[in-house]
């Protein structure tokens, strides 16, 4: 028998209820773990304990499948961080291919952005998946604290802590698509044209570019900041090469980034963190094992 439930027929109440809720489980998930491959990975063990839970005892089977989810990814955030610890070079969260709906839903795209999934890097694992269900999911402070294995008055001040740390670090305001597009625009034609004074102009001073390549593709091991080595390198860099560069705008965690490919093949995502008019931070993705969901949309969503 097929323990998929994506491969499954649906016939049961177990197998409805999960499918169901799929979405969410994965975004609760990615959102925890910054990698995609990990939240297939805890989706699959979360369905395994739930077709063992009898389903007459469950009265908000929602509820219960992110309780699952939670502590699973509270797991599995124990084993990324010992690989972390011997990755080469910056480590990025794994880009994903988002549906229109997703840029449409500002809260959603914000949580999911580039940019503040590296702020939530930041905070222990309980931080992160406190953070997580109540700033962007808003459960219950009670229901987080049975997910975590904490009492609700540890989990309220969990919350304001991980609130206060990741406020001082996220961008400091949303800014519209129109500026956002303009930016990146800017950003394009004079990456492709070679033009150093262009892209000074829309790098902020303190601009910063991280890049992963994982030990697999070259990219700078550590971070590169300020507008003048960021642009002469994003300059140099292209220029390296004779292969066909192409850069294609493409929606990537909610909000707008390039799919840079050589001679037709992916070479890396490149995402921004924009403020006020500027790019303020850039993420170039080259490892290639984090670049299998840049072709295909993966649905995320908050319900």
């Amino acid at each position: 028998m097929n323990d998929d439930p994506d491969e499954r027929a649906i016939t049961d109440p177990a197998t409805e209820a999960f499918v169901a809720h799929r979405n969410l489980l994965f975004t609760v998930a990615y959102e925890m773990l910054g990698s995609a491959a990990d939240a297939e990975d805890v989706l699959q063990e979360t369905w395994l304990r739930w077709v063992e839970v009898d389903p007459e005892q469950v009265r908000d089977p929602r509820a219960y499948l992110v309780r699952i989810t939670t502590r699973q990814s509270l797991n599995r955030l124990r084993t990324l961080s010992r690989r972390k610890e011997a990755y080469v070079g910056p480590w990025l969260p794994e880009p994903v291919l988002t549906t229109p709906d997703v840029a449409e839903d500002v809260e959603l795209a914000e949580s999911v952005s580039m940019a503040l999934m590296l702020v939530l890097e930041t905070l222990s694992p309980t931080e992160r998946a406190v953070f997580v269900l109540r700033e962007v999911f808003d459960v219950d402070y009670d229901e987080i604290a049975a997910a975590v294995d904490k009492s609700a008055a540890a989990v309220r001040q969990i919350a304001h802590r991980a609130r206060r740390h990741v406020d001082a670090r996220r961008p400091r305001a949303a800014v519209s698509a129109s500026v956002s597009r303009a930016a990146l625009d800017s950003f394009r034609r004079a990456l492709e044209t070679g033009d150093l004074q262009g892209l000074l102009d829309v790098l902020a001073p303190d601009v910063v570019l991280l890049g992963d390549g994982g030990g697999i593709k070259q990219a700078a091991r550590r971070p590169i900041v300020s507008a003048d080595k960021v642009a002469r390198y994003l300059i140099g860099s292209s220029g390296k090469t004779t292969a066909t560069i192409t850069i294609s705008p493409t929606p990537v965690n909610g909000n707008p980034a390039f799919v840079l490919r050589l001679d037709d093949e992916i070479d890396g995502v490149l995402a921004f963190r924009i403020e006020d008019t500027l790019i303020t931070g850039l993420y170039y993705v080259r490892n290639p094992e984090k670049l299998t969901r840049v072709e295909s949309e993966t649905p995320l969503t908050l319900h």
